[in-house]
């Protein structure tokens, strides 16, 4: 079905909605007073209640499957299903919320069909047995480079290899939950032996997470060909890092208590096919950079597995709250700065045979862009702690300090085609 900007919805609300238009029709799991959780779609102001949908008798064939499956507490069930009865469930719902829609009439007479979305509590889409968070974010990865190896910022294997390392799945939280700042052992400049205290030098990093639909078998890799169709959507991620215990532990096994503590996603699950609009060609590399291996490489993905999404950072201090001010934006960037597709991150991780699952996540890695004001992260904004972030509020800033909420937002445009959005991505650190 057309994704075109004359497409509306007889959801008045959705019609121009910033992030959930008719177009978008993301998945999240929520719960209202009196119902448990259970899976909707977010369309303009409001959640469509598939639980509700499913009892009208509104979905057949491939499409009621997939909706039974996003149903419920947990949309594990609906990821593991083929990409074909996902796509069969979207084109139904475009069909259902049009505002030419057959079934217009019994539809708004299902007066629980719709549930505001003011009044909803989003969680988590998925139970998720396993998290990974690559690196791909090239202009990230010179910039913490540089504040370490000034004049060989980028370690060989970069260009080589999706880098990655597997993060702790009990730790993920929904937009909006506190992050408590950490513990953990730090040593000062200077200092022969560390100490044990609150982390002081806490930060955000600016991510986008991809949710596994379909996984593999133990021992099977799955083909870049194929990686896309394993694909169920995606979110925003905040790996929210401790730089000081991370600078202390990181040597020589990589990231530990330094990001285990916390790691915010937005509640929605922005499908594969609302994003189809907005596939583009991957950047060509740089002059003198490798071609990527014969297993990394398919001409396809080349062409068609770059997403373009403008990703954005913003902070409210406690005292912008209380002045009632309007959070600051810190950065904007683009999904366009990963030097690796997700299908080459698919690809890669299973291909000594790893066995991926649905539900299972994974994080881009901090996508920064290569200019100032394009910096995901605090570490790059202050050159590790070396400048100052003036505020507009007159505040300042090296690191995160108690009170501080990042919040995450995520845009896509293209001419001629309806703007989509995530939604937001929330935390408030505590302590």
């Amino acid at each position: 079905m057309s994704t075109s900007r004359h497409l509306r919805s007889w959801v008045t609300s959705a019609n121009d909605h910033p992030d959930f238009p008719l177009q978008n029709l993301p998945f999240g799991v929520f719960s209202v007073p009196g119902l448990g959780k259970r899976g909707g779609v977010a369309i303009g102001d409001f959640i469509f209640d598939l639980q509700v949908a499913l009892e009208a008798g509104l979905f057949s064939g491939a499409a009621q499957v997939a909706a039974e499956g996003a149903s419920r507490s947990q949309f594990n069930e609906f990821f593991a299903l083929d990409a074909s009865a996902r796509q069969a469930l979207r084109s139904r719902l475009l069909q259902l919320l049009d505002e030419h829609s057959p079934q217009r009439e019994q539809l708004q007479a299902l007066g629980n069909l719709l549930q505001p979305m003011s009044d909803s509590q989003m969680h988590l889409p998925a139970q998720v047995g396993d998290y990974t968070d690559f690196y791909v974010g090239i202009h990230h990865a010179m910039n913490v480079g540089k504040l370490f190896r000034p004049d060989n910022p980028l370690l060989p294997n970069y260009k080589y290899v999706p880098i990655a390392y597997h993060g702790r799945a009990s730790t993920l939280c929904v937009s909006g939950a506190p992050v408590k700042r950490p513990q953990g052992q730090t040593l000062a400049p200077g200092a022969e032996a560390p100490v044990f205290g609150p982390s002081k030098r806490l930060d955000y990093e600016l991510e986008v997470g991809v949710w596994m639909g379909q996984g593999n078998e133990a021992g099977e890799p799955i083909p870049i060909a194929q990686a896309s169709q394993h694909i169920a959507g995606f979110c925003l991620l905040n790996d929210w890092s401790a730089r000081d215990l991370q600078a202390w532990e990181y040597q020589p096994l990589g990231p530990f208590l330094s990001k285990s503590f916390a790691t915010s996603i937005s509640p929605w699950v922005v499908t594969a096919e609302a994003l189809a609009p907005f596939r583009r060609a991957q950047p060509a590399r740089p002059d003198g950079d490798p071609k990527p291996l014969d297993y990394l490489f398919d001409e396809q993905d080349q062409q068609h597995g770059a997403l373009d999404i403008e990703l954005e950072v913003l902070l409210l201090t406690a005292h912008m709250k209380q002045q009632g001010l309007a959070p600051q934006r810190l950065a904007l960037s683009n999904t366009l700065n990963m030097y690796w597709t997700v299908a080459q991150m698919v690809t890669h991780h299973s291909v000594n045979g790893c066995k991926l699952q649905p539900g299972d996540l994974f994080g881009t890695g901090t996508l920064s862009g290569p200019q100032a004001g394009q910096f995901g992260s605090l570490l790059e904004m202050t050159e590790g702690g070396k400048q100052v972030v003036e505020l507009s509020s007159g505040e300042t800033r090296t690191f995160l300090q108690a009170g501080d909420e990042v919040i995450l937002k995520a845009r896509c445009r293209k001419d001629g085609e309806v703007s989509i959005g995530f939604g937001e991505c929330r935390g408030v650190v505590v302590g």
